[in-house]
């Protein structure tokens, strides 16, 4: 009596992390923990090493200095933040393209030039809201500008903007006058970045942050359903949510302290703050969930190709720089309210500051890889080495040391990152 077997077949083999999200299956905590670290391995680090330069010249800091982690310095760092994280965001909208702006300092200095000549009580003595936003309308008008001769006529938009730099400190000139400086006499513009909100409102801006990070995780997680395109386990969204809380929590508990001095009380955070955060949120809600965004990571990667794509690669250009000055002037709001002023070399100088907190922050120069969390992140780094540094009354050419030095090391980090990504350092 003879006996039929039936083979059997094997099992199949697990399937690896990155090949689980790659496919669009589903994964687990451990899944995504584990396809990230993969990505880190394979040189796609984002924002990572930019964090974590952070929170050592934090804790290097604190340790060296008695008054850099205090409420009143904390405060400080916050607001002389504000003006280069506008500007890093602005820049990174041109250099996801792999294009540079060297004129979007001088830019917000031309802008904030026309507005406190118009505005100017005893001389035009235009209402400031009209003077502002003519002021904005100028930033626009000089992107469209940028963006024509870049985008359209073709010519590199290094010699481009550079031309810019040098003209618009000429224009500068012109309209404030050699030697000129106009005081700010709006009260509102002043206290953009020298008043603080009420102690509760900080926690108002807790609630309303968390609202809306959890409805735009909800929602992208209903628009992937409908597409019939998995999502992350949801476990992902509510640790996310929490970390958000906690963090924000202890930075609004820790403004909401008393920083002043006698018997002046100050506290809150400042109004820049969620003016900060408001633009942060809608720019990124922009190049992640939009088709213009889309479309400039794409041209940013391969511009040939995405033009065989059929994606109109001249607009993309074009509407980049035009909200990259628009921000630049934003960002020169922020400064003269800090200030206080406007003379005939305002903005001269932070451009290139600015290009470096992009990079520092794990913006590549290469194009295509990025966030505008990361521009902002490195704006932080490169303002806690000039507070820390000035706070250990160290010479301000040890400031330009250190953040050129590190500004390099960003350079080849992302570099190095690019190759090991399977990227190539040589451009066509």
């Amino acid at each position: 009596m003879s006996t039929t077997t039936t083979p059997q077949t094997p099992a199949p083999a697990p399937t690896p992390a990155s090949d689980l999200i790659g496919s669009g299956q589903e994964g687990g905590i451990r899944d995504q923990v584990s396809a990230y670290l993969q990505r880190v391995r394979g040189g796609d680090m984002g924002g990572l090493p930019a964090i974590a330069g952070f929170v050592v010249l934090c804790i290097l800091f604190t340790a060296l200095s008695p008054y850099f982690l205090t409420e009143r310095n904390f405060a400080n760092l916050l607001t002389q933040a504000a003006t280069l994280v506008m500007l890093a965001m602005a820049l990174v909208f041109v250099i996801l393209l792999g294009e540079i702006d060297l004129s979007a300092g001088v830019t917000s200095g031309v802008a904030m030039s026309l507005f406190v000549v118009l505005s100017d009580p005893g001389g035009l003595n235009l209402n400031w809201i009209l003077a502002l936003l003519v002021s904005l309308i100028t930033g626009i008008v000089i992107g469209m500008f940028i963006g024509f001769f870049v985008a359209r006529v073709g010519i590199p938009s290094f010699v481009v903007t550079l031309g810019l730099f040098l003209g618009f400190q000429g224009l500068q000139l012109i309209i404030i006058g050699d030697g000129g400086l106009y005081r700010i006499q709006q009260p509102e513009i002043l206290a953009i970045q020298n008043s603080n909100m009420p102690d509760w409102a900080g926690w108002v801006m807790l609630v309303v942050m968390i609202a809306i990070s959890l409805a735009t995780s909800l929602l992208d997680r209903r628009r992937r359903t409908r597409a019939g395109v998995p999502n992350r386990t949801i476990a992902l969204m509510w640790i996310r949510l929490v970390v958000i809380a906690v963090i924000a929590g202890i930075v609004i508990a820790l403004l909401n302290q008393n920083r002043g001095t006698g018997f002046l009380a100050v506290s809150g955070v400042p109004i820049v703050v969620p003016i900060t955060l408001f633009i942060l949120w809608l720019g990124t809600f922009i190049l992640d969930r939009t088709r213009f965004g889309r479309y400039l990571y794409a041209v940013g990667g391969n511009a040939e190709a995405a033009r065989r794509a059929g994606i109109k690669v001249v607009g993309i250009k074009w509407a980049a720089f035009t909200v990259c000055s628009f921000l630049a002037v934003v960002s020169g709001v922020f400064s003269a309210s800090k200030v206080g002023s406007v003379d005939a070399a305002f903005g001269r100088d932070i451009v290139l500051s600015g290009v470096a907190a992009a990079v520092v922050g794990g913006v590549s120069l290469f194009g295509g890889r990025g966030r505008l969390i990361h521009g902002a992140i490195g704006a932080l780094v490169i303002a806690v080495i000039t507070n820390g540094l000035g706070l250990l009354n160290l010479p301000g050419g040890v400031n330009f040391l250190v953040t050129g030095g590190v500004l390099i090391l960003a350079a080849t980090i992302d570099a190095v990152s690019r190759v090991r990504s399977g990227g190539s350092l040589i451009r066509r």
